[in-house]
């Protein structure tokens, strides 16, 4: 056999010193300053959301007639009413937590909870170590969290998810969209909106 020499020279970059094996650094993450605040959330969705006559015209609830046509259906219908979809999410979200006091108390010790920690804005000490008023407010939410699925919150998302899930699925599926959006003035509609 042959011998075959291989040139294992060149210059290697040495990485910086670090935090360890797990450090990461948090100027790869995205910036968070793109992401919308809730209000401008909420404003968004208002302005997506289409006249609830036209959402309940009970008129315009008839069967497919083929199932290409029913995919097709439900793909324009999610666009089409997208944002008065997330409101009958919120809205039965908001229900099951009016009929479930144990967890409306929880969440409101919680609040109270960090908003004392904020207005105090002072680190204290939990046997012998410091902790910043942030580390304060996550300990307080995990301290919340399994108090909450005791009280039945997993309970609560998962009904929440499946009424939603099945009240836009029956939407979606039964409501002809052809009735009031037609494929030339679809586009134009899109763009006003």
């Amino acid at each position: 056999m042959a011998q075959t020499n291989v040139n294992m020279g060149g210059h290697m970059q040495v990485p910086q010193e670090g935090g360890g094996r797990f450090a990461f650094d948090l100027n790869s993450l995205p910036k968070l300053q793109s992401l919308p605040s809730p209000l401008e959330l909420i404003q968004l969705i208002r302005s997506a959301m289409r006249p609830w006559s036209v959402f309940f015209n009970v008129h315009n609830f008839k069967t497919a007639v083929s199932m290409p046509r029913l995919t097709s259906r439900v793909k324009r219908n999610l666009s089409y009413f997208q944002s008065n979809y997330i409101f009958v999410f919120i809205v039965l979200m908001i229900y099951c937590l009016i009929t479930s006091p144990l967890i409306l108390l929880v969440l409101a010790g919680a609040a109270l909870l960090c908003h004392r920690v904020r207005s105090r804005n002072v680190n204290i000490t939990v046997m012998g170590t410091q902790m910043t008023p942030r580390q304060q407010l996550i300990a307080v939410n995990l301290g919340a969290t399994p108090l909450l699925f005791l009280v039945g919150a997993g309970a609560l998302l998962f009904w929440t998810l499946g009424a939603s899930f099945f009240v836009i699925a029956f939407h979606a599926i039964f409501y002809n969209i052809d009735a009031i959006v037609t494929e030339e003035n679809e586009g134009f509609l899109a763009e006003v909106v």
